[in-house]
């Protein structure tokens, strides 16, 4: 049977390429609401920033990569408790182990509890809620 190794982080390929994108959509549940109104805090946009960078990482480069650092943070609309939120990730710069990646929060769905338990709706246009800079790094 052969010698096969398993390949290295040196010796492996990456696929990053500026205008790469990777979306997450998701519901923000009542239970993650710490505010008055039901609002979550900003501390969500950075944590779903996370998630759609492990998923840019694990696409481009084969591993989870690592969180650099955050530039340009900015909360521009709240985000409560019923919406529906799609977060995205796009490459902006590829390095040799760093990839830089805008990231946006737009609010697509919003629940409306002052018309009924469950009443909601999805808007349009989307509501920008959360953008940011930043940049991670791969083996």
């Amino acid at each position: 049977m052969g010698d096969a190794q398993p390949e290295t982080t040196a010796a492996r390929r990456t696929r990053a390429e500026v205008g790469l994108r990777v979306v997450h959509r998701r519901y923000v549940p009542y239970a993650h609401a710490h505010y008055a109104g039901n609002l979550v805090d900003g501390a969500y946009s950075l944590a779903a920033f996370g998630d759609v960078a492990t998923e840019m990482c694990i696409r481009t480069d084969g591993d989870e990569g690592l969180f650099a650092s955050y530039s340009d943070v900015q909360f521009r609309e709240r985000i409560q408790a019923g919406d529906v939120i799609e977060i995205s990730a796009e490459i902006v710069r590829v390095g040799g182990r760093s990839r830089e990646l805008v990231f946006e929060v737009l609010v697509v769905g919003r629940g409306h509890p002052e018309r009924g338990e469950s009443a909601a709706e999805m808007l349009d246009p989307p509501v920008v809620a959360t953008t940011a800079r930043g940049t991670v790094v791969v083996p």
